[in-house]
């Protein structure tokens, strides 16, 4: 039995010569698809190789980037899954978390480092959140300088869930909206208001807001004002909160502008903080003077969020305005050698 087993086995020589003739035709295969077929069939070849042949996962990844997928505005469901899962940020599961405090908070903040995880459970189903963060692509951005060189890259901020997939239809009917119902309570609960300006910072050459928090003493009690003026603008800033429905159902804009003029000093800004401080509206700061490109204003305007002030400062500074009469004051207006006009002085309202 040993000797015709002996018999069978090939000798060391002869597997030596067939590793050397395998090894051989690789190289020539190898050879072959690197210099005779074409880089995007290649390409082409491997990913079908490697969905062919990759293992099954029965588990599904919503993945939530913090701007929505036009690229202009803020994601809702990345914000609310931020405020969600801050309730959640502490569980013994974290295992890195970023800390800090400004002068004016009287808490800690939270917030996730890259790649921290935390696990929810929802009517029975165990949900993985991962939060991650990468750079984007450079991109050739223009400046007011130099509209042609300035190349820049943006970090991208997201939110990854995890589950497996026959949960698919439960979790996006009613733990989505879960998380979105709850973070809207949160929000009204503990609500800071918030001062948004023009970010020091360029991302991906496109401006956006910097918000830090708005802790403005002024209130319609304490400001200096007229008290018939004062019970006037407070009786129209309640309507105007109160006939939401109408501007809807009429098919208008849900929005009231106000005119606030006079020398520097006379309470302007004390009366958006106590309209700010009234209807617990965040207030976005713009100055136009800033802002390069049509495209910028209308990111920012695109990014502020429902029931906020935008307050839109030195407006008659913003634009030079030509006079429609000549400098004779003749009716004729001389559209080549049009001259500049300063606004006239105002008075306070």
């Amino acid at each position: 039995m040993t000797t015709f087993l002996q018999a069978q086995m090939p000798s060391t020589s002869a597997l030596f010569s067939a590793y050397a003739s395998v090894s051989a035709l690789a190289m020539l295969l190898r050879s072959i698809f690197h210099e005779f077929i074409p880089q995007p069939l290649r390409t082409y070849l491997l990913n079908l190789f490697h969905r062919l042949f990759k293992s099954r996962s029965n588990n599904l990844t919503l993945v939530f980037e913090d701007v929505n997928a036009t690229g202009i505005g803020r994601n809702q469901l990345y914000d609310a899954s931020e405020l969600f899962l801050s309730t959640k940020i502490t569980t013994p599961s974290t295992d890195r978390l970023k800390i800090s405090k400004s002068t004016k908070d009287k808490t800690l903040t939270f917030r996730f480092e890259k790649g921290e995880q935390i696990t929810d459970t929802f009517d029975g189903i165990t949900l993985h959140w991962r939060f991650q963060c990468q750079e984007s692509p450079k991109h050739r951005t223009p400046t007011e300088d130099d509209p042609s060189v300035s190349t820049s890259s943006q970090e991208i901020k997201f939110f990854e869930l995890t589950f497996q997939k026959h949960y698919k239809s439960h979790v996006l009917e009613n733990y989505i909206p879960h998380v979105l119902a709850t973070s809207k309570s949160l929000k009204d609960e503990n609500k800071t208001l918030k001062l948004c300006t023009l970010g020091s910072r360029f991302s991906c050459g496109n401006v956006y807001w910097d918000t830090i928090n708005l802790e403005h003493p002024s209130t319609f009690d304490t400001l200096a004002m007229d008290p018939v003026l004062k019970s006037a603008i407070k009786a129209d800033l309640d309507r105007f909160v109160r006939r939401r429905e109408f501007y809807k159902r009429v098919g208008r804009a849900w929005k009231r502008g106000y005119l606030l003029y006079g020398p520097p000093g006379t309470g302007k800004s004390s009366l958006v903080a106590a309209m700010a401080n009234h209807l617990r509206f965040d207030v976005y700061d713009l100055q136009l003077g800033n802002l390069i490109r049509d495209s910028d204003l209308r990111r920012l305007l695109l990014a502020t969020a429902n029931r906020s002030i935008l307050v839109i400062e030195d407006i008659d500074c913003s634009v030079q305005i030509k006079n429609r009469e000549n400098y004779k004051g003749n009716n004729s207006t001389d559209h080549n050698n049009g001259q500049f006009y300063k606004p006239p002085e105002v008075q306070v309202f």
